[in-house]
């Protein structure tokens, strides 16, 4: 058995040639660049109880060579994942199931017959590799660079392959990121965080692909700097997660979901205070604020059922698809990534800083969100209707309070924490609305917004929070 941590990006075709001979890689090739094609014949039960264990299993024809491999489960993250392989040479293109022993074999599927097994479908690409090999920091670093271009089929389905896969042979995985992000500022790289195999499920059943990652277990005792993280790689995955399964399927819902993910990213980052110094979020802030600028105008008209909302919709695909295009998508996603992984919030920070990182989860919550309602201006039936443009300006307050309050509200200590998340979710409904609505309409809308200002400052969880 081995780990295998590597790196998945999609790439277009005519990045494939520039990759090739790209200065970086140049400098830190050993040898030559080889090609072959492979074909992949991937098993699982009719019931589909390998994916369900997400566990992969296929035989790989490479030349004359057969190789069976068993993939366990595991997870990706801005393209990097770490999981347990074992491979075997067997002497034909078929299964060997008397390799399948509980020396691999995931205990969850202990009860399946083996022998119900059977081709399920294909990912036939070919395969253009290397190894790079260089110093960091005094240690020998070794990837397999691998440009993959081929088709996954499923079911008489097909979808293109066009990826750069990164495969760490020796050194630590912070240098695969380190790589990837660097070649981001030359070519556009998305991070993949799904593998050929993911994909070929996914022809059969859309919905298999996982949107989310494994949920994280909060306490009283988690540390604010595990809340960074935690909540940070959360985000991260499932923004990327969103970005894939848009991309694949073109569902509007997707590209709602994806703008909510990314205005929780950008929320993220103010709320920690001078844990998460300015300066240290400052290479991703306006990249974020760029991507939501665009795609809340689409979001926000795509509301509609008139013609300027169908034309948003028709639109929002155009938009991403020159978005995941630019380098600047990879610069900022695998920079986070890379940023996480780290921990680089911790560099040079005060110690003030330092004292937030250590905070318990519920102490530093009560005074994060305590800040954020004391500093938020609602709407009050004795102001002018001029004032509204006031009310607007505390949409960024809300999402920073919808962050903090969707994900840790059960460790909020005060009365009615749902109910306060609930009502300022009201509130920054009713803002969004007001640009969108008819001039005729926006008396109504006024009194609404009055009227659920007045709903906020009679909750008791306000009242404490403000006393």
């Amino acid at each position: 058995m081995a780990q295998e941590t590597e790196i998945k990006l999609r790439i277009s075709p005519d990045a494939l040639s520039v990759l090739r001979t790209h200065p970086l890689l140049q400098q830190r090739l050993q040898g030559e660049w080889s090609t072959g094609t492979l074909y992949n014949q991937y098993y699982d039960t009719a019931s589909r109880d390998m994916a369900q264990a997400r566990v992969a299993l296929r035989v790989r024809r490479d030349g004359e060579q057969f190789i069976q491999t068993l993939k366990s489960r595991g997870q990706s993250v801005a393209g990097l994942s770490e999981r347990n392989e074992w491979d075997w040479a067997v002497s034909a293109a078929a299964l060997d199931l008397t390799l399948l022993d509980d020396s691999c074999w995931p205990a969850s599927l202990a009860e399946l017959d083996k022998l119900t097994l059977q081709p399920v479908f294909t990912t036939d690409f070919e395969r253009t590799k290397a190894i790079l090999r260089w110093e960091r920091e005094g240690e020998t670093v070794e990837v397999e660079a691998a440009l993959d271009q081929g088709k996954v089929i499923a079911d008489g389905r097909e979808e293109p392959i066009c990826e750069l896969e990164l495969e760490l042979r020796s050194g630590p995985a912070a240098a695969l990121l380190e790589l990837a992000a660097a070649l981001a500022l030359d070519v556009p790289l998305m991070p993949c965080d799904i593998s050929k195999a993911e994909r070929g499920y996914r022809l059969f059943d859309p919905s298999s692909y996982d949107l989310q990652l494994d949920a994280r277990a909060w306490s009283q005792d988690t540390r604010v700097d595990d809340v960074i993280a935690g909540a940070g790689w959360q985000l991260l995955g499932h923004t990327q997660r969103l970005a894939e399964q848009y991309r694949f399927s073109g569902q509007w819902k997707l590209f709602r979901e994806l703008l909510t993910n990314l205005i929780s990213l950008r929320a993220f980052f103010g709320v920690f205070d001078l844990a998460l110094p300015r300066t240290s979020v400052q290479p991703f802030t306006p990249a974020l604020d760029q991507l939501i600028a665009r795609y809340r105008p689409l979001v926000l008209a795509g509301w509609s059922d008139d013609e300027e909302g169908r034309r948003a919709r028709e639109q929002a695909p155009q938009i991403f698809e020159q978005t995941v295009a630019s380098p600047a998508w990879g610069q900022l996603f695998l920079g986070l990534g890379l940023w996480l992984h780290t921990t680089s919030w911790k560099q040079s920070r005060p110690p003030r800083g330092e004292r937030v990182g250590d905070l318990a989860l519920p102490r530093w919550l009560l005074a994060a969100v305590a800040r954020e309602i004391q500093e938020l201006r609602v709407p009050h039936h004795n102001e002018p209707d001029s004032d509204v443009s006031e009310w607007m300006d505390q949409q960024p307050r809300l999402s920073r309070l919808y962050f903090l309050l969707s994900n840790f509200r059960n460790h909020l200590e005060v009365p009615e924490a749902n109910r306060l998340f609930g009502e300022l979710n009201k509130l920054q409904a009713l803002l969004e609305q007001y640009p969108l609505v008819d001039e005729e309409l926006r008396p109504a809308l006024l009194t609404a917004l009055r009227k659920q200002g007045q709903r906020l400052r009679k909750l008791n969880a306000w009242r404490d929070l403000n006393s």
